[in-house]
């Protein structure tokens, strides 16, 4: 079955559209050495360019409000620092997230401060998993990166920052540094849920099935309920020829949930078995 016709659910969503868009020469093989074919971008997008969400009256009044005060106290970074997070926080609340992003990092660039850097990175990594084209993707990325560097120089073991950092790396010119850290992640915890689970759809990416059975194989043993995870075993097992497994996996993954899009890929599976 081709890779398009693999299920997008969930969190796992952008995910699989960046790791199925990448070069077959990213893989999860410490041999492999090539990499993707650098591409310059268009820095110059607005942040309010990705989500087109409509925004109440008085939510609009509220941020006029905000975004006026903000600038009448650019100079004082203590409120420049107050208002750019109040501003964020509202558009997190109405979901846009491209905007929430934004003014996170005005506020941290303001606050010069770790809990500030954290926060500005994880709204840019979310904005950057909803980032659904290469130019956002690669300016997301990079913005992601340079807050959460902030706080994994300061705090090098924070293996869940570490776990983002390297995904915004397999869309950058360097992908491969992004594998090299998420198998630091595994050396450090290798149970760690996001890199493991990552790496097994590396795998399944570049076509190397058995190593994406071995993954996703260790990922369910550790997380047995993961729906995502027991799929891709499925998915795994299918690709590798493992056709008995791969029918097992996908009836079990059929009583795990519900969703009918969830059940008709699995049902697709099935079919050709």
């Amino acid at each position: 079955m081709s890779k398009q016709s693999i299920i997008l659910v969930g969190a796992a969503l952008v995910l699989v559209v960046i790791l199925f868009s990448l070069p077959k020469s990213v893989v999860d093989n410490s041999d492999t050495t090539s990499l993707a074919d650098e591409q310059s971008v268009d820095m110059g997008s607005s942040p309010d360019s990705l989500h087109q969400v409509q925004i109440t009256e008085a939510d609009q009044d509220i941020l006029n409000r905000l975004i006026g005060q903000l600038a009448n106290y650019k100079e004082d970074p203590k409120k420049t620092t107050i208002f750019a997070d109040s501003i964020a926080t509202v558009y997190q609340r109405i979901g846009k997230l491209d905007s929430t992003a934004y003014y996170a990092g005005i506020a941290a660039d303001a606050a010069n401060e770790l809990t500030m850097w954290e926060k500005a990175g994880n709204a840019y990594y979310e904005a950057f998993g909803f980032a659904m084209n290469e130019t956002k993707l690669n300016e997301l990325g990079d913005k992601t990166r340079f807050y959460l560097n902030k706080v994994l120089d300061a705090k090098p073991d924070r293996l869940d920052l570490k776990t983002k950092v390297a995904m915004t790396y397999m869309v950058s010119s360097n992908p491969m540094q992004g594998v090299g850290m998420l198998r630091e992640v595994l050396a450090a915890d290798p149970k760690n849920e996001q890199a493991l689970f990552n790496m097994g759809l590396l795998a399944i990416q570049s076509t190397q099935y058995d190593r994406a059975v071995e993954r996703f194989e260790e990922f369910v043993g550790y997380y047995p309920d993961h729906v995502q995870g027991n799929y891709y075993l499925g998915v795994s097992y299918f690709e590798a020829k493992q056709k008995k497994k791969a029918k097992e996996q996908f009836e079990k993954v059929k009583k795990m949930d519900a969703d009918p899009v969830l059940q008709s890929s699995v049902d697709s599976y099935l079919k050709s078995l």
